[in-house]
């Protein structure tokens, strides 16, 4: 396991955590993205623009700015004890109906429109990292529409030292011109990210949802089955033997929990067994469908949690499929996330661990898997970082205005 410090060196109570977050957002306003499109889109997007209306609350009024504002952004996250970020996608990007991280994928007639808006908040992101280098692992975005597209944005990533990788495209069931993400079509995409180092991330929501139409149970049913669909690439890629044909591809699930995996994992290996036997029930699986290792084996080598204002039980399943594997996060500025109360969900959560364990899921983990600089981190944690005796102090309650999962799951 990482770590900063001596191997069996104990971390004293004045210590400062180095604490980076596996999950924030950030994102243009929609003037500065229109600097970013391509000219000959302009027309349309400013007809676009004139449309759109604005639907998220953590994008209006006074808080939107933390998604770019670089001042106010250092200076909130430094006040929470955080001194670098993995950065996924927020706002509205150039023709898409609806925030970057929940909008389903393009249908043919918005491919290339949408293309071109991902590619403006792609170049954005690769100049907000690099307004802030050593504190930022910006993750860029693509379609799989066209797998030539995706390729070159894969090598845009790579190109433009956006270490923290690539958002995973979700492929929603009702969406045929798409193919599954089980299919060998997208080969090529995961061999482009193995092969340029590209971290291939997947987070909840990421619009691989089915449509619901509108019906009045449409919200109700998009927030209890958000969860499933987030998971499930986990699944299609495993079973479909991509981690087997790309062992060095690298696989983050963030913002999704983490107490589901250990009976997952127990589940699909006793299943592999089964498989190995020649059949579960009616199902024959002869040589050559298995896979050559256990799911958990493939887990272990080549997949992290970024585990999001995780809950004391969701700390606790860290233990079950491996502390190494556990990232902690915060999801600013999204109204769920734990700022500006981290501290106290971080003393929630890590009631039972050691202060070794709690700094390696609070940065070394982060650092190893996102090639953070740990060196050129340290002095602003010294400066800012909550210190041992202060997690040590367990916490139960509610921060006042603060309704983050953090604090009401169990």
């Amino acid at each position: 396991m990482p770590a900063p410090y001596a191997a069996g060196m104990t971390l004293a109570p004045d210590h400062r955590y180095l604490v980076i977050s596996s999950d924030c957002h950030a994102g243009a306003n929609h003037a500065t993205y229109r600097e970013y499109l391509e000219a000959k889109y302009h027309e349309d997007f400013d007809a676009w623009r004139a449309k759109y209306a604005n639907p998220f609350r953590d994008l209006q009024g006074d808080g939107r700015t933390r998604n770019w504002d670089n001042d106010r952004r250092v200076s909130e996250l430094e006040a929470d004890g955080v001194v670098a970020e993995v950065v996924f996608p927020n706002t509205v990007p150039p023709f898409f109906p609806t925030g970057a991280v929940v909008a389903r994928p393009p249908r043919p007639d918005e491919y290339e429109h949408r293309l071109a808006g991902i590619r403006a908040h792609n170049r954005w992101l690769a100049d907000f990292v690099a307004a802030h280098p050593e504190r930022r692992a910006g993750i860029g975005q693509t379609f799989l529409n066209d797998v030539d597209d995706a390729l070159e944005d894969i090598q845009f990533i790579a190109d433009h030292d956006l270490r923290g990788g690539l958002l995973l495209p979700m492929v929603p069931d009702d969406m045929p011109h798409l193919e599954p993400l089980f299919s060998p079509a997208y080969d090529r995409v995961w061999a482009a990210c193995q092969d340029l180092g590209v971290i291939l991330n997947s987070h909840s929501g990421g619009g691989g949802l089915p449509d619901y139409r509108g019906y009045p149970a449409a919200g109700a049913l998009w927030i209890t089955e958000t969860t499933f669909y987030s998971q499930r690439p986990f699944t299609h890629l495993l079973w479909s033997g991509v981690f087997e044909r790309f062992p060095r591809l690298k696989f983050v699930m963030t913002e999704q929990g983490s107490s589901w995996l250990p009976p997952l994992l127990a589940r699909l290996d006793g299943f592999h067994k089964q498989m190995t036997g020649g059949r579960i029930g009616e199902l024959k699986f002869g040589d050559g469908s298995t896979l050559s290792l256990m799911p958990s084996e493939y887990f272990a080598r080549q997949c992290w949690v970024g585990a999001s204002f995780p809950s004391p039980r969701e700390a606790q399943a860290g233990r079950a499929f491996g502390l190494d594997k556990f990232m902690w996060g915060n999801d600013y500025p999204h109204d769920e996330g734990c700022y500006p109360n981290s501290r106290e969900a971080m003393r929630r959560a890590f009631v039972d661990w050691t202060p070794e364990e709690i700094q390696d899921s609070l940065g070394n983990i982060i650092a190893e898997v996102y090639g953070f600089d740990l060196a050129a981190l340290r002095p602003y944690a010294d400066r800012c970082g909550p210190t041992v005796a202060e997690l040590q102090e367990p916490y139960e309650g509610m921060p006042e205005g603060n309704y983050s999962p953090a604090f009401t799951r169990p």
